[in-house]
């Protein structure tokens, strides 16, 4: 049977989406019910509503096969859809044989603007350039950089460490060739949400010319073990306990889940690694590890400001569509964007 809706086309589900969004919030609240508190956390509206609305279509981030996770996700982002306003021109990028990449440039943006080598999330199984197409635009205008996304090899057809190679081509390929990409090889950073954060950090860690920056969005940092946020916030917000496993098991074996290029909290050495802004959401199984390699970034004197969007949950970069909390959110870490570039040691004053 099909899920409900797949009854109606992306668009239309997208436009219903967004008329309950556009309502008084006093009607949203009603539709929402009670707020949602755990762990001294409240559920902001916008992703009580949203997870609500998110129950019709019946439909996990993982379980059954990749393609049909694929294919659930594609649909995800047809729905949301969004435009940041000002214009954004793209062009394919030919990084590798095993790497495409598009580059992102908002209009008037000067030549010499900084970089940034955004890697999408998906589990390494699902997501690709295009599913997260509105997001690399709105950081590319609202952080004032040229984007680099990058299209790796997903798993399980090529599991760890294809991704992880991909991405450090991808991020030498940035640095090599900025000039040609318009962008200044002074002041490249690198980027994800998810696993894509996870593969930034391990760029972060081995490329011998280090980023000048790091933007990590709910990271997941350690497939070797489970913390308490994975108990507190494994069923009912998204992201779920089960998903991360089918995850895990698809792109990395049990036995080299402790490598630091599948798990870059585990690495011995943190010193080094590029200034960040990691951003975690409340509701989130993947809240604790992404905030313990905060912490273990500062005690090793990297400058990291670690910030907790509470009552959000894992996925919101996506939602900025919506606005209200998810818009503000990204705008924030955009804003942190921009200014660990053009402020950096390597950037521009």
């Amino acid at each position: 049977m099909p899920q409900l809706t797949e009854l109606v086309s992306p668009a239309a589900a997208g436009a219903v989406l967004r008329a309950v969004f556009a309502l008084p919030r006093p009607l949203r609240r009603l539709i929402a019910g009670a707020p949602v508190r755990r762990d001294g956390q409240e559920l902001a509206l916008d992703a009580q509503l949203l997870l609500l609305m998110s129950k019709l279509d019946q439909r996990s981030l993982g379980g059954g096969s990749p393609e049909d996770a694929r294919a659930g996700l594609a649909r995800a982002k047809e729905m949301l859809g969004g435009e940041p306003g000002r214009p954004v021109r793209t062009r394919e990028v030919a990084i590798a044989d095993t790497v495409t990449g598009r580059l992102y440039t908002p209009k008037a943006l000067p030549e010499g603007s900084p970089l940034l080598v955004f890697y999408h999330g998906g589990g390494w199984v699902i997501g690709d350039i295009d599913s997260h197409d509105t997001v690399c635009r709105y950081l590319a205008v609202h952080a004032e950089v040229r984007v680099l996304s990058v299209g790796y090899r997903l798993a399980p057809e090529h599991p760890y460490p294809a991704a992880a190679e991909d991405a450090r081509t991808a991020y030498e390929y940035a640095v090599e060739n900025a000039a040609e990409l318009g962008a200044d090889p002074g002041a490249v950073a690198v980027g994800g949400d998810s696993a894509g954060g996870n593969l930034a950090a391990v760029v972060g860690l081995s490329a011998d010319r280090r980023p000048d920056f790091a933007l990590l969005f709910y990271p997941a940092t350690d497939l070797s073990s489970r913390r308490p946020s994975r108990k507190l916030f494994g069923e009912g917000f998204y992201l779920t306990d089960a998903d991360m496993t089918w995850f895990s098991d698809h792109y990395c074996p049990p036995e080299r889940r402790t490598e630091p290029m599948a798990s870059p909290l585990l690495a011995g050495e943190l010193a080094g690694f590029p200034p960040t802004y990691l951003v975690t959401a409340g509701f989130d199984p993947l809240r604790d590890e992404g905030e313990e390699f905060a912490r273990r970034l500062a005690d090793a004197g990297v400058p990291v400001a670690l910030r907790r969007q509470e009552d959000l949950i894992h996925g919101f970069a996506n939602m900025w569509s919506l606005g209200g909390r998810f818009q503000e959110a990204l705008s924030e870490a955009a804003g942190a964007l921009r200014t660990g570039l053009y402020a950096g040691p390597r950037g521009r004053d």
